[in-house]
């Protein structure tokens, strides 16, 4: 089972958090806020916040940013995985990412079971990686933010996390692209 190794140190991420809502603003932006609050809570750094509407080509030019910006280590996406016309994060996260982290959607979609029965099969969260970042789509309701970030996203980027963790393969993210 997965445990928190006291003997290592907390290595603090650097976080942004993207909404994509073509209705909220700051100030109603809920799911945001769950987000950057548990960022916080867990001791990471808010790296970036925005609001985006639900564009395919601007989400995807908002995270190739993102993922091109050394003070970035992580991206969190939150709105627009659903199932309706409007919903094309995911497509957006998938015209930037190098690799799928499948088994990402999969813990999502169990850890949803559990809170909202067969009501989690609309959900199309997702996870990725390019040019070294980390990147995760989540549902745009702020209890599918505290489920994705208290069930999977807070151990998987604490450092301590055993038997293992994303924060402890970041170095190697990118090696594909440097010279050999």
């Amino acid at each position: 089972m997965s445990r928190i190794d006291e003997s290592k140190a907390f290595i603090p991420v650097r976080i942004a958090v993207l909404t994509v809502s073509d209705t909220r603003a700051l100030a109603d932006d809920r799911s945001g806020d769950v987000l950057v609050d548990r960022i916080a809570a867990a001791g990471h750094v808010l790296a970036d916040r925005r609001i985006i509407a639900d564009e395919r080509a601007e989400i995807a030019d908002q995270l190739r940013a993102w993922c091109a910006d050394p003070q970035i280590d992580v991206v969190i996406s939150t709105g627009g995985t659903g199932l309706t016309g409007r919903d094309v994060t995911v497509e957006a996260h998938r015209d930037v990412y190098e690799k799928e982290i499948d088994a990402f959607g999969t813990v999502f979609t169990i850890v949803s079971m559990n809170k909202i029965g067969t009501s989690a099969v609309q959900s199309r969260a997702t996870g990725g990686v390019a040019g070294g970042t980390y990147l995760f789509a989540l549902p745009g309701s702020p209890g599918a933010c505290k489920d994705a970030w208290d069930e999977i996203l807070v151990k998987q980027l604490d450092f301590r996390h055993r038997p293992c963790n994303f924060v402890e393969i970041m170095p190697r993210l990118d090696e594909h692209l440097r010279r050999k």
